[in-house]
């Protein structure tokens, strides 16, 4: 059998579709790739400023995306979109270009480091929310929901290589080399943003024309308070970073009291990652369509957060490693599998300033601000234990998965139409 036809039947691509998606893939592999290539170097960072800094460091972190959102949404309000996109991935490589720059001279190390450590955390959110912003300019509605799984296999694809290739590489080029590595990708990733403007001209596509969006700075903010459809999605991001960071600290922990040997940590941190993003791959490219045809987007908006529920209940019970591995791979495999894909389907059919400047908001601002808020919690909660902190985390899943079943409800509706 033929291997394209039976990729087609698979992953349900029309047949005009495939160079839209191979080019959507292309994309996001280089994206992905070239972020898990300076993730290592970000975690070890976080790692040398101490835990007891962590909460100052996400909270770094928020106070530069509050600075960031505005100047993107500024930006975005005079320069189409085809002009725009490609410079956002240019200033990140420069960025990147600056910091090897800074660590191969050795040029205040300490200061670079914790800089370095949030800039790459506002690095990644910002570049993937423009990426799936324009996907839903090439896609409508019921192409996004056939073909976002397989796109975000792309990214998985290249978050298996990244890391790969940072530790096959790290010790002959030296961390330095590995920003340089992540500079090609990321000039990879503006050639794949040239090819499908090309492509979507033929293919008639939102994104045929895209003017600047006009407005303000903070436009963001203003259609997100006065959209409860934006809102209910606001708070949607805003509970799944509160629980995310509630179990990276829970995470930290518990490693760090089980294993003192800092390369023990780095490799186990290595293989959860790899399982993470192998089980999330195997997901997008042989279940994905299939469940979405079950169940609907419930899949992702529902599913992701009651796993949440009872991984948080088993904590709860048992704080062990093994059970920590077990949770921290299946929450994070199912978010990225399902939850993230189908949440970016939300805003197709949005007009484009939503699409830009509401969910950039969202997906910068919104989730930083989760991280921060949550880290001080955490800190402040560490007298109940880990068990006690897992049973508050299971209480926050719980809300995350009744505003899930509310977000569903809306956008069934929205389909069905008066």
């Amino acid at each position: 059998m033929a291997i394209a036809p039976l990729v087609t039947r698979l992953a349900l691509v029309e047949r005009q579709e495939w160079p839209l998606v191979t080019g959507a893939f292309a994309y996001f592999f280089c994206l992905l790739c070239g972020y898990y290539l300076v993730r290592p170097v970000r975690d070890e960072m976080g790692i040398q400023a101490g835990l007891h800094n962590l909460p100052w460091l996400f909270t770094a972190t928020l106070c530069a995306m509050l600075v960031a959102v505005p100047i993107f949404g500024w930006l975005s309000s005079r320069y189409p979109r085809r002009a725009l996109l490609p410079f956002v991935y240019l200033f990140f490589a420069i960025n990147v270009g600056v910091f090897y720059t800074l660590f191969a001279r050795q040029i205040a190390i300490a200061t670079t480091a914790k800089v370095f450590f949030v800039w790459v955390s506002v690095f990644n959110l910002f570049v993937v929310s423009v990426f799936w912003s324009f996907m839903a300019d090439i896609f409508s509605t019921a192409q996004a929901k056939r073909l976002n799984g397989l796109i975000a296999a792309g990214g998985s694809t290249g978050a298996l290589a990244g890391p790969l290739l940072a530790a096959s590489l790290a010790e002959q080029l030296g961390v330095a080399h590995l920003l340089l590595l992540s500079v090609a990708f990321l000039l990879g990733a503006v050639g794949c943003i040239i090819y499908l403007k090309g492509k979507a001209l033929n293919h008639h596509s939102a994104a045929k024309q895209a003017p600047a969006l006009g407005g303000g700075s903070f436009d963001g903010i203003t259609l997100v308070l006065r959209s409860p459809y934006l809102l209910a999605i606001c708070g949607f991001v805003l509970l799944y970073s509160t629980l995310s960071t509630f179990l990276y600290f829970q995470q930290q922990t518990i490693v760090a009291a089980a294993f003192s040997d800092s390369a023990v940590r780095t490799a186990l941190f290595a293989k959860m990652d790899l399982a993470t993003n192998g089980l999330t791959l195997l997901i997008q490219l042989l279940l994905f369509n299939r469940l979405i045809k079950v169940a609907g987007i419930a899949i992702g908006l529902v599913a992701t957060p009651l796993l949440s529920v009872l991984g948080f209940l088993a904590l709860a019970m048992a704080p062990t490693l093994a059970v920590l591995v077990v949770f921290g791979v299946l929450r994070r495999a199912g978010e990225f599998a399902l939850a993230k894909p189908v949440r970016e389907t939300l805003f197709n059919g949005l007009s484009d300033a939503e699409k830009y400047k509401a969910k950039n908001f969202m997906d910068t601002a919104v989730y930083r601000t989760g991280d921060a808020v949550s880290a001080w919690l955490f800190e402040g909660l560490r007298d109940l234990g880990l068990n006690g902190i897992a049973l508050v985390g299971a209480f926050g899943a719980v809300l995350w998965t009744g505003l899930g079943a509310r977000l569903v409800g809306v956008q069934r509706a929205k389909n069905e139409g008066p």
